[in-house]
C-alpha cells in the first residue's frame, strides 16, 4: 500500500488522451457555469466544444443540478430487470415525444457506445424473430466513430480505432466516406457534390446478398472524425436502397440529436427517418451517463410475440434507465422545452457559418465546414508530422482562453446551445489569434 498525494497524476489511465504528454503539462478544469468552465488556476475558459459535444443547455444548469440532487437523496438505484421505478416511464414517454415519426419505444444504456451495440443487437433479433435469420451483415461507413465497444468498433472506420484490436466482429463492410476535398472545400452545410456514394450500398447488396444484411448504421454528420456534413441527397438515396432491400437504417445521433442542427434531431433536419436512432451525450447534458435507443413501432412490436412471461429481448445493462439519470435527463428536457433549445440553433447558423467561414485564408487552413452549430476548421498538417499542428493549435487556445477539440490537424466546435453571438465572435477571434501565432 502507498500513500498518493492530491496532485499525483500517476494512476489515472486516460482515454482518448497522451497520457505521458498530458501529465507533463496537463490541462484541468475544476468548474463550470454556463459557456465557460474555469481551471484549477481560476481562470475561466469559454468552451467552444460543449464538454466533449454533450452540454447543450451550457454547464451546471441549477434545474438539472437540483433534480439531480433531489433524486439521490430519494431513489439511488432501481433495477430494471423484472423491475422499474416510475421516472423511467415517465423519461420513455417524454422523449418520445420529441422523436421523429413513430421512433416512440425507448432502450435505456449507459452511453453512446452501448447504444449501438444495442441497436446492432435489436437489428439482428428483429430480423430472426422476422423469419431473416441470415441477416447479419452489417455495413457501417469509412472514417465513421460509432464509439469503442466491439461492435461500434467493428462497424467503425476511423482506423486507430480498429488497428490494435484484432478482426473485431466478422460480417462487417464498409461503404466509402463522402468528402472529397476537391470537390467539397469551403461548402457551406451539405456539399452539392456526393449523393452518389450512395450507391455503394447496392455493390455490397451485389456482391453479398440482400439477404445477408441486417442494417446499415451512419452518423447523419460524422463528427469525431473532424465534421463531415452529408452531401445533399445522400442520406435519402440511403434509405430508399435500404427501403429496396429490406434492410434497417440506424442513425447514430450520439453528436446530433437534441438540437446539434437547429432541429430536434438530425433524421428532423434532413427529412429522412431511420429505423432506429442511437442517443446519449445531450439526453442529460452530460451530467449522468446514460444512452438510448429509439425504436421505430415496427421493430418493437416484431419483439412483443409469444407467451407473455417471455423475456422478449436478453439483453440490457445494470444501469440501464439509472434513476439518477432519469432525473437528470427529465430536467434536461423541460430545460430544452422551455428554453426552445432542440431548434434554437437554427437561428444563429447563418451567423455561425458566417463567423467560421471568416477564418478562410489564415496560415494553414485548407478547409473549413459548418452545419447547424457545429464547425471543423482543417488545418495542413506540417511534413512528417500530422496532427502536430492541430494539438498546438488547441494547447494555445487553451492556454489563452478556449476550449475545443482537435481531432488530428482538423479543430472542431460545436458550443452549448446557449451560445450568444458574442460567444461567436470571441471564439472565432481566439482562434483567429491563435492560428496566426502557431505556424
Amino acid at each position: 500500500m502507498h500513500t498518493t498525494a492530491v496532485n499525483d497524476l500517476s494512476s489515472y489511465w486516460m482515454p482518448f488522451t497522451a497520457n505521458r504528454q498530458f501529465k507533463a503539462a496537463p490541462r484541468l478544469v475544476a468548474s463550470g457555469k454556463g459557456m465557460y468552465v474555469t481551471d484549477v488556476n481560476g481562470r475561466q475558459i469559454l468552451d467552444a466544444v460543449a464538454g466533449l459535444w454533450c452540454i447543450n443547455a451550457g454547464h451546471c444548469h441549477p434545474r438539472i443540478v437540483e433534480a439531480i440532487q433531489k433524486q439521490a437523496g430519494e431513489l439511488d438505484f432501481a433495477s430494471s430487470f423484472q423491475m422499474g421505478h416510475p421516472k423511467a416511464f415517465e423519461h420513455a414517454s417524454r422523449l418520445a415525444s420529441v422523436m421523429p415519426g413513430d421512433l416512440n419505444h425507448v432502450f435505456f444504456a449507459c452511453s453512446g457506445s452501448e447504444a449501438v451495440d444495442s441497436a446492432m443487437k435489436i437489428a439482428l433479433a428483429y430480423h430472426r424473430i422476422s423469419g431473416q435469420a441470415a441477416r447479419t451483415r452489417f455495413i457501417g461507413r469509412e472514417r465513421a466513430y460509432h464509439g469503442v465497444n466491439f461492435g461500434g468498433t467493428s462497424v467503425g472506420g476511423m482506423v486507430n480505432n480498429r488497428k490494435s484490436f484484432g478482426p473485431l466482429l466478422p460480417g462487417v463492410d464498409h461503404l466509402p466516406h463522402t468528402y472529397n476535398a476537391e470537390q467539397q472545400a469551403f461548402s457551406r452545410g451539405e456539399p452539392e457534390w456526393g449523393a452518389h456514394l450512395a450507391d455503394s450500398l447496392e455493390q455490397l447488396v451485389a456482391l453479398h446478398g440482400a439477404d445477408t444484411i441486417s442494417a446499415v448504421i451512419v452518423e447523419p454528420v460524422a463528427g469525431a472524425t473532424g465534421v463531415l456534413p452529408p452531401p445533399k441527397g445522400y442520406l435519402k438515396r440511403l434509405r430508399n436502397i435500404c427501403d429496396t432491400h429490406g434492410i434497417l437504417l440506424i442513425f447514430d445521433e450520439v453528436i446530433t440529436g437534441f438540437g446539434r442542427l437547429g432541429a430536434p434531431f438530425a433524421a428532423n433536419y434532413f427529412g429522412v427517418m431511420p429505423d432506429l436512432i442511437c442517443s446519449a451525450k445531450g439526453i442529460t447534458n452530460g451530467t449522468v451517463p446514460m444512452g438510448a435507443v429509439f425504436a421505430s413501432r415496427k421493430i418493437h412490436d416484431a419483439l412483443m410475440t409469444g407467451p407473455a412471461n417471455q423475456v422478449e429481448l436478453f439483453h440490457g445493462y445494470t444501469y440501464s434507465a439509472h434513476p439518477v439519470a432519469c432525473a437528470a435527463g427529465l430536467a434536461t428536457l423541460e430545460i430544452y422545452r422551455k428554453e426552445n433549445l432542440l431548434t434554437r440553433g437554427a437561428e444563429l447558423t447563418e451567423y455561425w457559418q458566417d463567423a467560421m467561414h471568416s477564418l478562410r485564408g489564415l496560415p494553414n487552413v485548407i478547409d473549413i465546414r459548418a452545419i447547424g452549430l457545429v464547425a471543423a476548421v482543417e488545418l495542413s498538417s506540417r511534413p512528417d508530422a500530422a496532427g502536430v499542428r492541430g494539438y498546438d493549435v488547441m494547447v494555445d487556445c487553451f492556454n489563452r482562453g478556449l476550449v475545443l477539440r482537435n481531432s488530428g490537424d482538423t479543430l472542431a466546435m460545436s458550443p452549448p446551445l446557449i451560445v450568444e453571438r458574442s460567444h461567436i465572435d470571441d471564439i472565432v477571434a481566439m482562434l483567429g489569434d491563435a492560428l496566426k501565432r502557431v505556424a
